[in-house]
């Protein structure tokens, strides 16, 4: 197998994102709970999110953005070997909702599941599709991430519900060989970490086995804000160590979009300078899973990423479970 690994590539041919038509902004927000556009906006960067219809599951949403990243890649959707979905917020508690999103699309042949990663779910998808495309089994895969975070949010509390929109991002990862592909395209390397002493700084309150609940979502910002501006910063040390580059080697950091602050903190520690860093945290709040793959829509749509870039990913999730990705693109 070894061999295989060192002849194939995961490299990503075609990138979709989707959000809901319903915007809410800071001001309506502030109609419902005690907050304001200012006080959101100095904390957060956010202005407005996206909210999905009730009658709108995340399957729904998944499909949409994997409808826009299949005609980017020019691939069908009957062609895919694999289709992974990372959500904290599944249409169902079973099945799984990647396979709804696969009888979605109309594929029958490929393998389809979900991963929980919360907001590290994307690049904990993305380590996955990558192990089984370098190890031969299959060659296009489609990787998303969806959330409809409102169905877990409580509305009353300021501390949570401003901080969470609905999305979806999706993309599509095809098997090269090397010698096929110019400029050491693909995902170079993936580092993740998960430890569970701190599942209980951001988690929700309900579940089948304990309160036959979904919950609300709960969180205390100041140790989640400190941990990941930490564990962030380790985390790229890391991987940019590993492949031994340098920060400026890298051409954009795309990271989740859960705070200007954790953003504008971990790119000061590396000397990362914030024109060089994808930001829609202020258009999208944080959609989870769904929010390095919709800044990746959003900048290699309109002309920022171009094929050849080197990018940087990071994010951190309830579990905690965080990371970094580096992928050229």
């Amino acid at each position: 197998m070894s061999g295989t690994l060192n002849l194939k590539r995961s490299v990503i041919v075609g990138c979709g994102g989707y959000l809901p038509e319903k915007v809410v902004t800071n001001h309506d927000l502030a109609k419902i709970v005690d907050t304001s556009d200012e006080w959101i906006t100095e904390r957060t960067g956010i202005r407005k999110r996206h909210f999905a219809a009730k009658d709108q599951p995340t399957s729904e949403l998944a499909v949409k953005a994997a409808h826009v990243a299949l005609q980017n890649a020019r691939i069908r959707a009957e062609d895919l070997d694999l289709i992974v979905v990372a959500t904290a917020t599944p249409d169902r508690t079973l099945p799984s909702t990647a396979v709804i999103v696969q009888g979605k699309l109309g594929n029958n042949k490929g393998l389809a599941f979900d991963v929980a990663g919360v907001c590290a779910g994307f690049l904990l998808a993305l380590n996955v599709v990558d192990n089984f495309l370098k190890s031969g089994q299959g060659k296009y895969a489609l990787v998303i991430g969806a959330e409809a975070m409102t169905s877990l949010l409580d509305m009353g509390d300021r501390r949570t519900c401003v901080l969470f929109g609905d999305g979806a991002g999706a993309v599509v990862v095809e098997a090269k060989n090397r010698d096929d592909i110019g400029g050491d395209r693909g995902v170079l390397g993936v580092h993740l970490q998960s430890d569970g002493h701190l599942h209980n700084i951001l988690y929700s309150d309900g579940g089948p086995s304990t309160n036959g609940k979904v919950g609300k979502l709960r969180m205390d910002g100041q140790e989640v804000y400190r941990h990941a501006v930490t564990k962030l910063t380790d985390s790229a040390k890391r991987i940019l160590a590993s492949h031994e580059l340098m920060v400026d080697d890298i051409d954009w950091f795309i990271p989740h979009q859960a705070n200007i602050r954790i953003i504008e903190s971990v790119a000061q520690k590396l000397k990362f300078p914030m024109d060089k860093v994808v930001l829609t945290v202020q258009d999208h709040a944080n959609t989870s899973a769904a929010s390095i793959p919709l800044a990746l829509w959003v900048a290699s749509a309109e002309g920022r990423v171009k094929a050849g870039d080197l990018i940087l990913h990071e994010a951190i999730g309830g579990g905690l479970i965080w990371g970094s990705a580096l992928v050229r693109f």
